[in-house]
């Protein structure tokens, strides 16, 4: 039998073939347990430890990053493109072996703690009978929102309080052995390592741009304190959001039935032009016991190419709707676009390299979650609203209670950049803190809190943000404020090109032509310009007149658009799973799928709290 020629006598096409391959292999091993786990089968995570080192050694290796540096001297072409593509991706993974035991003992920290969080007893003290009563992290979040009693409220934010500080010990443990490998390689921090790695942007240059935002904006809170005097309570945490929109939320709980999600969802998609390109989605949107509490989308199966022949890969994504929960339906749509928009981001790929068609870097954090916040952002829109939500009845969403939510929250738009700010501006506090101790981690969460709310009851809602516990996501949620300020860009770039947004197949075949090239571009490519904060601001500082001014105006021109009635067929192989069990597909119809998981949806429905 003739032995397989070894790396280095390989041609180059067959060379880059064979990391294609392997890294294929690797990275669906690691997805299909990650999804495993995370979805609350956690008899998995041990292999799923394995996996993702596995996937870690595959990227680290020197042999081959150094085998791919010197093919690049002499490659040409196409070859020497790939190869490029090949040495920008091991390029951000070198580590030599210590370091590498580090990476270990991190990621065998981070599983106990996803495990102890899967598993801990949620839940919060009835103030009237002084009863434990088990509901989800998720469900008291939404009570927060919508419950019309404060002492309610109340128990469901002190009973979260609690929850956050489930994992403070491994948190600091985690901090200190995360640096430990940063320091290694060469960064002051591992915020440092993950915004040079992930962005390419240095910490200073990242938050001077977040500093400004901050200052421009920050005068907003002068607004709560003056809304405070007619809203007693107001600043308190358990308050806000009931008082300034529990109201409104119920109002429009009724134009979002959970039930017709799916089928709005993929008419809105439709009527864009959007196409999962061939892929297969797995789809599981409900919240339950073990699962992971925040939506996530990841891509099992990578798009890749034989010879010329491109095979479509796979997308598993997931929020956490409570349904019958008022308010919680409304966040589920949300979920679902912003999850569809990352899963047709790279599965409409073109690029023949598996190292830029996942979401892992070299793939910008930022420029991926501009393409799922475009699509989420598109929803909450009032042009969406009036065309796409009803209710049972067939009743279209009011412009007068769009109006009614401008009227009393538009004073706060400023301050919208503040929740993601908070979650970046607590993670390098962190990671830059001398001798962690429980005491400081709690002083730091309370101080960061306070300063990007100005609540009166401070809050350690930060440390239940799920991605600080995360390799992949801690010290990235800067990914989701550079979106931010990239989709307004985008949105505003649009806008002035075609006058509208929902339902325009040309917005959907630009955001195609973006799509093609995986996670190797940015929004410079799909503007024109640099990345700039000064779309965001001219949307967050506009004045109620001018909003709703504006609003009526896109309305206008979005009905003269027709609504599409013919079959929707967003090119894919769809499953609708509830943990193990698979609900519905769409091997007959996608509006058969949506109606099988209506139907089953009805013996889901929570009891009222």
């Amino acid at each position: 039998m003739s032995k397989k020629p070894t790396v280095s006598k390989l041609s180059n096409r067959d060379f880059i073939a064979t990391l294609n391959t392997k890294y294929r292999a690797v990275h669906t091993r690691y997805e299909r347990l990650f999804w495993q786990s995370y979805m609350g089968d956690h008899s998995v995570d041990d292999a799923f430890t394995k996996a993702q080192l596995a996937r870690e050694a595959f990227r680290s290796n020197e042999s081959l990053a150094n085998a791919v540096t010197e093919r690049l001297q002499k490659a040409k072409g196409a070859d020497a493109a790939k190869l490029k593509q090949w040495a920008w991706f091991f390029s951000k993974y070198q580590t030599p072996p210590p370091v590498r035991e580090i990476f270990k003992r991190i990621i065998s920290l981070e599983k106990d703690i996803h495990r102890t969080m899967a598993t801990r007893t949620e839940g919060y003290l009835d103030p009237y009978t002084k009863t434990f009563v088990t509901v989800s992290r998720a469900q008291m979040s939404s009570m927060q929102h919508t419950h019309s009693d404060e002492k309610i409220r109340k128990a469901c934010f002190v009973a979260l309080e609690e929850l956050a500080k489930t994992c403070i010990t491994e948190l600091i443990e985690l901090v200190r052995l995360r640096n430990e490998y940063a320091v290694a390689l060469g960064f002051t921090d591992f915020y440092d390592y993950k915004i040079q790695t992930e962005e390419g942007m240095s910490k200073q240059d990242l938050f001077a741009i977040f500093d400004t935002l901050f200052e421009k904006t920050k005068y907003a809170f002068a607004n709560v304190r003056a809304m405070e005097k007619d809203l007693p309570g107001l600043r308190k945490p358990w308050n806000r959001a009931y008082l300034l929109s529990g109201n409104t939320t119920k109002e429009a709980d009724a134009y979002f039935p959970f039930e017709h999600a799916l089928e709005r969802w993929g008419r809105s998609f439709n009527q864009l032009g959007i196409s999962f390109h061939g892929g297969t989605l797995q789809l599981d949107l409900l919240d339950r016991v073990g699962k992971h509490e925040n939506g996530f989308c990841h891509w099992p199966d990578l798009v890749y190419f034989d010879g010329k022949k491109r095979i479509p890969g796979s997308a598993n994504f997931t929020c956490n709707a409570v349904y019958g929960q008022v308010g919680s339906s409304e966040q589920a749509y949300n979920t679902l676009f912003h999850e569809g928009g990352h899963a047709a981001h790279l599965l409409n790929t073109e690029e023949t390299e598996a190292c830029v068609n996942n979401e892992y870097p070299p793939a910008s954090t930022a420029w991926d979650e501009t393409q799922s916040m475009f699509l989420d952002t598109m929803l909450s829109s009032i042009e969406w609203k009036c065309r796409y939500a009803k209710t049972l009845d067939g009743e279209s969403f009011p412009y007068s209670l769009f109006e009614k939510e401008m009227r009393t929250l538009r004073p706060l738009a400023p301050l919208a950049m503040n929740g993601i700010a908070s979650v970046m501006y607590f993670e390098r506090a962190l990671y830059e803190a001398k001798n962690l101790t429980e005491a400081k981690v709690l002083t730091i969460a309370k101080s960061v809190y306070r300063t990007f709310t100005d609540t009166a009851v401070d809050s350690l809602r930060l440390l239940s943000i799920p991605h600080i516990y995360s390799w992949e996501s801690s010290c990235s949620y800067h990914g989701y404020g550079l979106a931010e300020l990239a989709l307004f860009q985008w949105r505003e770039y649009f806008y002035k090109k075609y006058g509208y947004i929902v339902d325009n197949k040309n917005v959907g075949k630009e955001m195609r032509a973006m799509w093609k090239y995986g996670s190797a571009k940015c929004v410079k490519l799909a503007t024109g310009k640099k990345l700039s904060p000064d779309a965001f601001l001219r949307n967050a500082t506009a004045s109620v007149a001018t909003v709703l001014k504006t609003t009526k105006e896109r309305i206008e021109v979005t009905k003269k658009v027709p609504l599409g009635k013919k079959p929707i067929d967003l090119h894919a192989h769809i499953k609708m799973v509830h943990g193990k069990t698979i609900v519905a597909t769409n091997k007959k119809s996608f509006e058969d799928m949506a109606a099988t998981y209506a139907t089953w949806l009805k013996t889901k429905k929570v009891t009222a709290l």
